[in-house]
């Protein structure tokens, strides 16, 4: 028993060192973070309806200008809230009924307070002008920021992306997530010659004055705030639709006016199998009135609402590489499949607070097999998922601390889409699972959610308690163990977990019979697997992410 005294002692160290590290990133947390997540009273007060963000570009000077209307319900009396936008663009004024009010800043977070108080229940209204020097994405879509570029011809190509940083890192609005905006008026003007691409349908072009050009996107979905998107350059345009569950999906695509032609037949491999197998998984597309749309990007990709960003280079893979290293990750654009299936996880269904990005992360990673398994079966599916995990660090928790704007570890990248593999091994019953995943879009279609939103619906569907797996491999780095131990000749099991009352049913068979599904917690029990000996006991792990170790 010596290596299993060994192994608790050193989950125990990890443990303490895990507690202490947390406690340490507790307090490295700022004013300024707990102002940017956390959904203070000033934010609570109320509620947004509808955005008509209307925003100049002057790209030669990298400047924007221009004004957002915010439309709200008050959800209780109040006479000051707070709106955000990043402190190196001006607010040049706030206006409430045709007068200026004031407002005051402190670090991102803007605090307007109006004449006389604003009743609950009433619908009302603000606008918010502003301009300045947007911050400069250097690596997007990973920091940050607008970017300033030009094609391959030298014609200016400009996008947005700001997940994890912040809309209000260019426009003005209340930016948590847990508060989408019902629907929204996008307008951009940009330079005559150029185009600009955002969310939902394009509703009007003018011609300004100014030589500039301004394009109106209505959005009439629900809208997190970082998949508002600018997108500007010399674009071109072609349509298409699919038939899909809900009937007739538009379906439009935006490129570099050289890349048309490649374009169209590289889009053509995989855009409507993709539909196809998430429909089938996961329910309906769930912006048929906004329509689906790609749109060519200098940056990789985002999984911008109904304007999916696209920066592959026309590669199947990730920019050329298997992520999986199984060769099924070559067979397909990973940007088209992975951004898109964002449209389901972290668009359709979105957490309310970035510390539980996991739920966008790791469904939409999932998602990767899904297609595979769709395209070339189950097993392939299951093999592409497999092969992810020497992506995986175990160096932290996949669900973040909450209420300071701070994701988890990037491994709920990988890791996130075993586990849920994992939970379809356990389920063993791949018609309930497909219900489960298509379950969370009709029953949380077009919101906000909580962890405790998804793993209670999991385990409610599944009919099984599956409540500390997930506490095990989502809060926790380590992964639990699997201990046999011989004693006297008959097999003994239980985990070692970090999480109180771990439990997890696990595949084990009799080398070269069929596995059988056995219940283990984290009590040293008899196996309950007839003729089972140390020498001829083998582990589904393959399926089951997890560490055995045998005495």
């Amino acid at each position: 028993m010596r290596k299993t005294l060994l192994l608790l002692a050193a989950c125990s160290t990890m443990i303490s060192t895990a507690s202490a590290q947390l406690m340490k990133k507790k307090n490295d947390f700022t004013r300024a973070d707990t102002l940017r997540g956390m959904l203070t009273p000033l934010r609570m007060c109320y509620d947004i309806n509808y955005y008509h963000l209307d925003v100049k570009f002057n790209i030669e000077q990298k400047f924007i200008s221009g004004n957002n209307l915010f439309k709200f319900t008050a959800t209780e009396d109040f006479t000051k809230l707070q709106f955000d936008l990043y402190d190196n663009l001006k607010v040049e004024k706030v206006t409430y009924k045709g007068k200026e009010v004031p407002f005051t800043r402190e670090f991102n977070a803007v605090f307007a307070t109006f004449p006389k108080a604003i009743k609950k229940g009433s619908k009302d209204e603000f606008t918010v002008y502003y301009s300045g020097n947007p911050t400069i994405a250097k690596n997007a879509p990973w920091d940050g920021g607008v970017v300033f570029t030009a094609d391959s011809l030298g014609k200016p190509w400009v996008a947005t992306a700001c997940q994890g940083a912040g809309a209000s890192i260019w426009w003005p609005n209340k930016d948590h997530q847990a508060d989408e905006v019902d629907s929204m008026l996008i307008s951009i003007s940009v330079p005559k010659g150029l185009k600009d691409v955002s969310n939902g349908r394009l509703r009007k072009v003018t011609q300004l004055k100014d030589g500039y050009t301004r394009f109106d996107w209505i959005v009439k979905n629900p809208i997190n705030n970082y998949d508002v998107a600018a997108n500007i350059g010399d674009y071109a345009n072609w349509t298409d639709s699919y038939a899909g569950e809900k009937g007739k999906l538009d379906l439009s695509f935006w490129v570099l006016s050289y890349n048309l032609a490649k374009a169209k037949v590289h889009f053509a491999e995989d855009v409507k199998p993709m539909l196809k197998a998430f429909e089938h998984w996961f329910g309906p597309y769930p912006f048929y009135e906004d329509s689906y749309k790609l749109v060519e990007t200098p940056h990789l990709g985002m999984e911008h609402q109904s304007a999916v960003a696209y920066g592959n280079k026309y590669k199947k893979g990730y920019l050329g590489m298997d992520m999986s290293g199984t060769g099924y990750g070559t067979k397909w654009d990973y940007i088209i499949v992975h951004e898109s299936g964002h449209e389901w996880f972290g668009n359709n269904i979105t957490s309310k607070d970035i510390a539980d990005m996991w739920i966008h992360e790791s469904f939409t990673t999932y998602s990767e097999g899904i297609y595979t398994e769709s395209r070339w079966g189950k097993q392939a599916g299951q093999e592409y998922i497999h092969g992810q995990r020497t992506g995986i660090s175990n160096g932290g928790p996949i669900v973040g601390p909450y209420d300071v704007n701070k994701e988890g570890s990037g491994d709920m990248y990988p890791k996130g889409a075993n586990v849920l593999n994992m939970v379809r091994t356990i389920i063993n019953d791949d018609e309930k699972w497909r219900g489960i995943l298509r379950g969370l879009g009709k029953t949380f279609y077009h919101k906000t959610v909580t962890y405790d939103d998804v793993t209670k619906y999991i385990s409610e569907q599944a009919g099984i308690d599956l409540s500390t797996v997930f506490e095990q491999y989502l809060k926790h780095s380590t992964l639990p163990v699997l201990e046999l131990v011989d004693v006297r000749g008959k097999v003994y099991a239980r985990w070692i977990a970090e999480t109180p009352r771990f439990a997890m049913p696990v595949r084990i068979r009799i080398k070269g019979g069929e596995y059988k599904v056995v219940n283990v917690n984290r009590g040293l029990s008899p196996l309950a697997l007839d003729g089972a000996t140390k020498d001829n006991v083998e582990v589904d792990t393959f399926n089951y992410y997890i560490g055995v170790l045998q005495e």
